[in-house]
């Protein structure tokens, strides 16, 4: 499936059921409740109808913490637009037949299914990413990829959007991936309010690599939040990274050390992650004209904003704004392209 379908219904709230299979990982539960299950009246706008589904009516989550009873039967998924899959607390063990079918038969009938951390084994022994791209959990990677040969695993990310399938690495990447599906769902601007509830960045650039284990290096005064701040009022002007080492007081090779360090990415990287972002905010406040947008963004021109919120959104500026603009005469409301899963 393109990544500019949208999986919004016509007429009733997103309907996301996540499996819980015997073992869960119950963190990876909270990720769901929390991004798809809690309301949001500040948002106003329809939140999606979020709901637990499992082969059996009680189960012991991981380690045997606790006992999760009154869950829904697999029936659940049968009308879900997106189903989350569960992570496998023994990847190599093969998960239940009946959750199988399940995720089978969703995926017959056009549902965007998702995976965090182990998870993406319930989907590769479903037969479902066999020729597509996919991550899991670091330290499974190499087990994965031996079971699993025909599937493009990417090991080195927090998760891959491949259009109708989307997995993550862990599970706080369960947090990066499902701000990821707010945003394409909801537009930039939601995402963004929704992670500052959350108190967590709404996108992080790097990979899964700066998690494996190293040692942590003894730095002083590390806080970046100071030029970050300063860089973000000023996306607009020509911002290179002398600039903002100018600014931190400090080498660039140091401000590269301490970006990798707390962030798991580089200067440039992230003023062009910031620089997306604020054209996507304009884009969904109707400012008109990609020449305008470009320069207020500080990406400088049409084609190269095509080429950045492409790579970053997966959508045009056509097409984001088609999904994400205001509708006119709707008093703000946002427009989303409307499709059947």
């Amino acid at each position: 499936m393109s990544h500019e379908s949208s999986h919004l219904p016509v007429g009733r709230p997103h309907r996301v059921t996540m499996i819980v299979d015997e073992g869960s990982n119950p963190f990876e539960m909270g990720v769901a409740t929390e991004l798809f299950g809690l309301r949001r009246p500040e948002l106003d706008r329809p939140w999606y109808d979020f709901t637990l589904s499992a082969a059996a009516p009680a189960l012991r989550m991981h380690a045997g913490l606790f006992t999760l009873s009154g869950v829904g039967g697999l029936e659940r998924t049968d009308d879900a637009d997106t189903v989350i899959v569960p992570n496998r607390p023994d990847p190599l063990t093969r998960p239940p037949g009946a959750v199988l079918d399940a995720v089978r038969r969703a995926a017959a009938r056009g549902a965007r299914l998702v995976s965090f951390c182990t998870g993406a084994f319930v989907l590769a022994e479903a037969g479902l990413l066999d020729g597509r791209r996919a991550t899991t959990h670091w330290r499974w990677a190499e087990s994965f990829a031996a079971r699993h040969p025909r599937v493009r695993l990417e090991p080195d990310v927090l998760f891959v959007d491949d259009g109708d399938v989307l997995t993550a690495a862990g599970s706080a990447a369960a947090l990066d991936l499902g701000l990821h599906l707010i945003r394409r769902d909801h537009g930039a601007d939601v995402a963004n309010a929704v992670s500052r509830r959350l108190v967590f960045a709404a996108h992080r650039d790097g990979g899964q690599r700066q998690f494996i284990e190293r040692p942590v290096p003894d730095i002083r005064d590390t806080s970046l939040a100071p030029v970050l701040a300063w860089a973000q009022e000023r996306l607009d002007l020509p911002l290179t990274v002398a600039d903002l080492a100018a600014r931190a007081a400090v080498s660039p090779a140091t401000l590269h050390r301490r970006f990798a360090a707390q962030l798991g990415t580089t200067p440039l990287a992230w003023l062009t992650a910031e620089r997306v972002a604020l054209a996507c905010r304009l884009i969904e406040r109707g400012e008109q004209g990609l020449d305008r947008v470009a320069r207020l963004s500080g990406l400088g021109t049409a084609a190269n904003l095509r080429a950045r919120l492409r790579r970053q959104t997966g959508l045009t500026p056509t097409a984001y704004r088609r999904r994400f603009g205001p509708l006119t005469g709707s008093g703000g409301v946002t427009a989303v392209a409307a499709a059947s899963p």
